[in-house]
């Protein structure tokens, strides 16, 4: 601004100037005896937009897209930013009856201390600086797969896009993995999606499956308690809930006669047509036993249901006497009646089993029975993102295709994934054992996965005072412990839960000795607890 004021009308210069006089201060320009001459148009402009830049936001909570207001992820909930916020009281010294916030909340492997699989990790660091591939540091092995799949890349590079199902010779390996791991069962590469996590994949089916408007509204039958991506994928897409309750007294088992309850009382306002199961279980650890298994399709079968099946912890089962059974194996085994037209999406992900590499962002579908015209419909949803993470795509082909006897790295990849698996079975174990030592605490075996669920018992008096903060009782008892140890776990009102009845979520990624401090921490807390509100 010169002397004259804004010259040339100049948008940007007017409102630096209305900047300048908002916070009551002058302009710079050329000085003229000690002062700065502005003239009063050019005053008056810049007050104006001054005016207008002060307007009411277009984007507001009353404006948003209510589907997205609607949305709530527990995981990742108000406990967690409170967590955050004790962290950074923390750093700055304030005095706290801890020295650290223990983030158990999260199924996150290696925040939690596990160490990478080195050769997963060599493959993607010689997909990523293709230079290593002439190093001797290298293993030949790892360097043959980078070489496929860097083939398989534009310009021979993991910075390309790829096709949006994904590089072509990866999706063949996951076939070849799914036919090992069902003993035979074919599987077809052309069904393969490779995806953004198994979470992108989950959301992109039920994309495409929910429609209609009132009683014809697409309903959805999810798992309670349940993992929140569901509920806050339904919420985003203003679907239709239907819950039906796994059996607490019975190991969070799946009962038929739940779902059927479930689907009927749905009927009345919604067309249910999705079925939903989460094997092994997420919160709760259950495995499903082949029968349940047969139960569940034979109902999707008989009520014309489109099942998804979420297998991401697959790799994860402890329990004797428990196996995990995939639903592509078990339909193909009911007979062709159920195999040719049962409707299935299958996800696994590259975040858990023995992996835990939950930032590279790697997983896969498997999508069997879809009508020809749905699938071209489906690869056009997923071209909108145009391609999922290429270095996740890479992960993803090491999970599925892995070192086999006689190549250079097996052994060494052999000893670290069982070191992670029966380090999680004794961790589960330990878990199960401490929790249900805890006076007015019960835990179920901890078949699988990577979580505890324990049921809590929470006094009337601290009911009342959870009402009176405006708070679910289990998130009460759940800030409480985290204000007074540091150890952030989720409410089980963010999961589901019957009526009346309180649990959290905690997972049992950390280290055995820290594990067993935690556990002793949040043994010492609930019986304080139990005595300050008794």
């Amino acid at each position: 601004c010169g002397p004259g004021g804004c010259r040339g009308g100049r948008t940007d210069m007017a409102l630096r100037c209305a900047a300048w006089l908002a916070a009551g201060r002058q302009p710079r320009g050329p000085r003229r005896e000690g002062t700065v001459r502005w003239s009063s148009a050019a005053k008056a402009s810049a007050v104006k937009i001054n005016e207008k830049a002060s307007r009411e936001k277009i984007l507001t909570l009353e404006s948003m897209n209510p589907q997205v207001k609607a949305v709530e992820y527990a995981v990742r909930g108000p406990i967690v930013l409170k967590a955050g916020e004790i962290e950074k009281e923390l750093r700055k010294g304030i005095k706290k009856p801890f020295t650290e916030v223990i983030k158990a909340n999260i199924g996150d492997a290696h925040a939690m201390g596990q160490r990478p699989i080195t050769f997963l990790r060599q493959v993607v660091a010689l997909c990523t600086y293709p230079n290593l591939l002439d190093s001797p540091s290298f293993p030949e092995d790892a360097k043959k797969r980078a070489r496929r799949i860097l083939q398989g890349c534009g310009g021979n590079s993991l910075g390309s896009y790829t096709a949006s199902q994904g590089i072509n010779c990866i999706r063949e390996d996951v076939a070849s993995y799914i036919e090992r791991r069902d003993g035979g069962v074919p599987a077809d590469p052309d069904n393969i999606y490779l995806t953004t996590g198994a979470s992108d994949g989950i959301s992109a089916i039920l994309k495409i499956l929910i429609s209609g408007g009132g009683k014809s509204r697409t309903g959805v039958m999810i798992p309670i308690p349940q993992y929140p991506l569901y509920s806050a994928a339904i919420s985003e897409l203003d679907a239709i809930q239907v819950n039906y309750y796994l059996d607490e007294e019975n190991c969070w088992a799946l009962n038929v006669n739940e779902l059927r309850r479930a689907l009927n009382e749905a009927k009345a306002y919604c067309n249910p047509k999705v079925l939903c199961i989460i094997n092994p279980g997420n919160p709760t650890g259950q495995v499903q036993s082949r029968k349940c298994i047969e139960d569940v399709i034979h109902f999707a079968w008989e009520e014309k249901l489109f099942l998804l099946a979420d297998e991401v912890y697959q790799d994860n089962v402890y329990s004797e006497g428990c196996q995990f059974h995939s639903f592509k194996k078990i339909l193909y085994e009911m007979g062709p009646e159920y195999y040719n037209n049962v409707e299935l999406a299958s996800f696994h992900s590259t975040s858990k089993g023995y992996m835990g590499e939950c930032g590279y962002r790697g997983g896969y579908m498997e999508v069997i029975n879809l009508h020809p015209e749905i699938k071209g419909q489906l690869v056009k949803l997923l071209s909108v993102r145009l391609c999922p993470p290429v270095s996740g795509q890479a992960a993803m082909d090491i999970v599925v295709n892995p070192p086999v006897p006689g190549e250079e790295s097996y052994a060494q990849f052999i000893k670290e994934k069982e070191s992670v698996l029966n380090n999680l079975a004794k961790k589960a174990k330990l878990t199960e054992d401490m929790f249900n030592k805890i006076p007015g605490v019960h835990c179920n075996p901890l078949q699988g996965a990577m979580y505890a669920f324990p049921r809590i018992f929470i006094p009337s008096k601290a009911i009342e005072e959870a009402k009176a903060h405006k708070m679910a009782p289990d998130m009460f008892y759940c800030m409480k412990l985290l204000e007074e140890t540091g150890i952030c776990v989720v409410p089980g009102s963010g999961f589901g839960q019957r009526e009346g009845t309180y649990h959290f979520r905690i997972t049992i990624l950390p280290p055995v000795e820290k594990l067993k401090i935690l556990l002793e921490k949040v043994k010492d807390f609930h019986i304080k607890f139990l005595e300050k509100y008794a």
